[in-house]
């Protein structure tokens, strides 16, 4: 006995059940995969650099956005949430819903045990093909530690990073910075 493929699922028909679902899904090439949800740690995480950003850029032309901001990569076809999207300048949405996000400026992610080979490969591919996308951040959840990837000309991404307590990290797209004590704030590490 041959094992039966799944039908395939339309944008259209993602994206009428996605607006209604309580849960969050991402969509590629016909398939819809379920999203796991964040611990606390995560949320706290995603809360405080949501929050620092909010603080920084709330008086200039820019936009940030939580999870339940859906981001379409339209060279890719892949639908997905990131833990944080900021936009500078005009958005640009696929419809009037105004629920899915075609340029960001800035993508946050806050790595999980379950996710982080995704948001670290693949998704990052994905992202890579956005042409408004300057920055990408990936966030530890068990150290003090940020990665940032950094747009440069052409399609060539300059890597740094801020490790430790008391480091920050400068975000030239937003011309702003994040503090690692401000953005770990009640999240217990153990620190060697």
């Amino acid at each position: 006995m041959t094992a039966q493929a799944k039908p395939e699922v339309s944008v259209e028909a993602y994206l009428a059940t996605e607006r209604t679902s309580t849960e969050r899904h991402e969509y590629y090439a016909g398939a819809v995969y379920a999203m796991a949800g964040g611990s606390a740690r995560h949320n706290r995480i995603a809360g405080s650099t949501y929050a620092a950003l909010y603080a920084q850029l709330r008086q200039r032309d820019c936009n940030v956005y939580p999870s339940d901001m859906r981001v379409k990569i339209a060279a890719t076809g892949l639908y997905t949430y990131p833990d944080i999207t900021v936009v500078c300048g005009t958005e640009a949405f696929e419809d009037s819903s105004e629920d899915t996000l075609l340029n960001p400026s800035v993508i946050i992610e806050v790595l999980s045990p379950s996710t982080e080979k995704y948001d670290r490969g693949k998704k990052f591919q994905h992202y890579r093909s956005i042409l408004s996308l300057r920055e990408y951040l990936l966030i530890a959840q068990d150290a003090y530690h940020i990665e940032q990837f950094v747009r440069q000309s052409g399609d060539t991404w300059l890597f740094a990073e801020a490790h430790g307590r008391d480091a920050t990290l400068v975000l030239p797209t937003l011309q702003c910075s994040l503090q690692l004590a401000e953005i770990y704030e009640k999240v217990t590490l153990e620190v060697p």
